[in-house]
This record gives C-alpha cells, sequence and structure tokens, in this order.
C-alpha cells in the first residue's frame, strides 16, 4: 500500500472542499481499501464522509423511494418500504456478497465499486481501465466471465454490482452534490460503457459527492424480483442475472422494466424484452420469447460463449417467477 493522508469530514462543506482538492471519498472502504492494499488503486488523500448526514431511507410523494448514499447496503435491504414497495432491490442486496461486507458497505459506495476482473486487480498485466493504452490482456486471455454485452476493444470487464442491476431496471435517479451545486443522472447515463476510455468508469465531475439514490414511483400493483445465477450459492459474483419489475392488470401486461447482470459492462437494461411484454397476456410462451431479445447485440469471448444461452434462460426463469401464468 502506498502512503497517503487521512482527513475526517465533519459536514458537507468540508467533504466537498477536499474532494474538490483531490482527496478521494470513503465510507464503508470495502471495495476500496482493497484495492489500494493490491495497488491497483493509489489516492493520496482519502476523506472520510461516514459522519454526513445521508442516512435516510424515505418514500418519495408521488410513491418513488430514495435511499442515502451511506445507508448500508443491510440497512437499505431489511427496510420495510423497499422491501414491501421494491422486492427486487431488497433481493439484490441480499444476493450481494458476505453479511459481514454488506454491514460495511454503502449504497454509494456499492454503485461505485470497480471491476472484479482479475486483470484489472493484477498489477503486472495489461488493464486499460487501471493504465490506459497498456492493453486489455482478457480479450485474449482467459475470459470465461467477462462481457457478452457493452464491451469494446479497449476493455471486456463486467460490472460487478447487483443491486445496480435492479436500479437500472427500475430507471433510478443518481442525485448528486458537488462546488456548482445539486444535479441529478438517470442511472442509466451515470455508469459509463468503457468505449475508447474504459478509465472513465462514472459520470462524475470533480469533487461531486452522490448522496442518494431515488427509485421513481412505477404502477402499482407491481410484481419484482432479482435472480441471480452463480458458481457457488454464497459471496460470489454473478455469471448472470436478471432483474425484472412488471405491473400486471386486467391480466395484461402494463409496465415491464427489465435488466440483467454479469454480462455487461455495466449493468444491462433490456428495452427489446421489455417491448416484448408490454401489451400482452403473461404465458409461458411469452417469456420464452420475450427472453429471446435478451442478447440482441451479444458477442461472446473465447471463453464465455456459454453466457448467451444462459442470460437467455436467466431472464425467461425470472420472468416466470415475477409474472408467473395464471
Amino acid at each position: 500500500m502506498h502512503p497517503f493522508s487521512f482527513t475526517k469530514a465533519a459536514n458537507t462543506r468540508e467533504a466537498l472542499n477536499a474532494g474538490r482538492a483531490g482527496g478521494r471519498y470513503i465510507a464503508g472502504g470495502t471495495t476500496l481499501v482493497d484495492l489500494m492494499r493490491e495497488t491497483v488503486e493509489r489516492p493520496e488523500t482519502l476523506v472520510d464522509i461516514s459522519d454526513l448526514p445521508l442516512r435516510e431511507v424515505s418514500v418519495t410523494e408521488r410513491g418513488g423511494l430514495r435511499i442515502g448514499a451511506l445507508v448500508s447496503m443491510a440497512e437499505s435491504a431489511a427496510h420495510p418500504k423497499v422491501r414491501s414497495l421494491f422486492p427486487v432491490v431488497s433481493e439484490a442486496l441480499e444476493l450481494s456478497a458476505s453479511a459481514q461486507l454488506r454491514n460495511m458497505a454503502t449504497i454509494g459506495g456499492n454503485i461505485m465499486q470497480r471491476t472484479r476482473c482479475t486483470y484489472f486487480r493484477d498489477v503486472t498485466a495489461d488493464c486499460n481501465k487501471r493504465d490506459p493504452g497498456s492493453g486489455c490482456a482478457a480479450l485474449h486471455g482467459y475470459n470465461r466471465t467477462h462481457a457478452i454485452l457493452g464491451a469494446s476493444d479497449q476493455c471486456v470487464a463486467t460490472h460487478p454490482s447487483d443491486v445496480a442491476v435492479a436500479f437500472a431496471a427500475l430507471e433510478a435517479t443518481v442525485h448528486l452534490l458537488g462546488p456548482d451545486g445539486e444535479r441529478q443522472a438517470p442511472f442509466a447515463d451515470f455508469l459509463l460503457r468503457p468505449g475508447a476510455t474504459p478509465d472513465h468508469e462514472q459520470a462524475l465531475r470533480k469533487g461531486e459527492l452522490i448522496t442518494a439514490v431515488e427509485v421513481p414511483a412505477l404502477p402499482r400493483p407491481l410484481r419484482s424480483g432479482y435472480l441471480k445465477v452463480r458458481d457457488r450459492q454464497s459471496y460470489e459474483f454473478a455469471l448472470t442475472s436478471a432483474a425484472v419489475a412488471l405491473h400486471i392488470r386486467g391480466r395484461v401486461i402494463r409496465e415491464a422494466k427489465v435488466a440483467a447482470g454479469g454480462v455487461a459492462t455495466v449493468p444491462w437494461k433490456l428495452p427489446a424484452v421489455e417491448r416484448a411484454l408490454i401489451g400482452e397476456r403473461p404465458s409461458e410462451r411469452l417469456w420464452a420469447e420475450a427472453a429471446r431479445h435478451a442478447v440482441d447485440g451479444a458477442r461472446p469471448l473465447q471463453h464465455n460463449r456459454f453466457k448467451v444461452e444462459l442470460l437467455k434462460r436467466t431472464v425467461e426463469r425470472q420472468l416466470r417467477v415475477v409474472g408467473g401464468t395464471k
């Protein structure tokens, strides 16, 4: 680990001043500290923001949900309003990491976490995300866990967050506070695809701080849930996952929100699947036909071709679980 200075922000103003000066924000530290130990991250200054008043979970006036950036994953998953309004969020959180990590890690930190690509974390390997212009060792290396969607010739690493998949499906908004004031970013625009600049991962301006994630109000009744497929059933990242939310009224699907994880460089919204569902009656045939669109545009690599079929089956299964056929 490289030497660094440490400061604790007593209030938002102190945090923003330190961030504007180049400090890196830290709360639970469950990702950043690991990367510092491996010398992947080498910040000169850490700014502890754990005392800031960003720990509230509330229902918005229109019936949406706002989760403060410093609410822990465990607190968010257990909150009665999260569980009742958007089970897909609580399920995604409960299927993430270990109980110890969920107790420490925050919502803001979780969506900011960096890839688990082994080449990214190996400082001796070529990685454009860690060292721009060095190349991507995963392209021609062992790439079983890598992306089949949203990749570029610069990077094929997947985004590791589970709850980010739920936020993407629900079309959440990220609330930000920076030197220039408050602003909001659609979740779909906040996490960036690699393109030619894989080292630019979030649409953050210098010194900006995540204050909350807001899930918009959706028509009721709303059924939702999260399915995670992995090599083992505990403390493992997704090979594929599916976040699904359906509004069914009069035995017709009126609204559909679907996204996939474990298969793309960012949480992957599936608009073609959604379009195939809206206006239709739930049926086994519909789930299968809609799920086929989950792999539109997929570009598998040498070792992860199995993800194409696995993603279709994952989405189909979760559509069936959430939507039923009755």
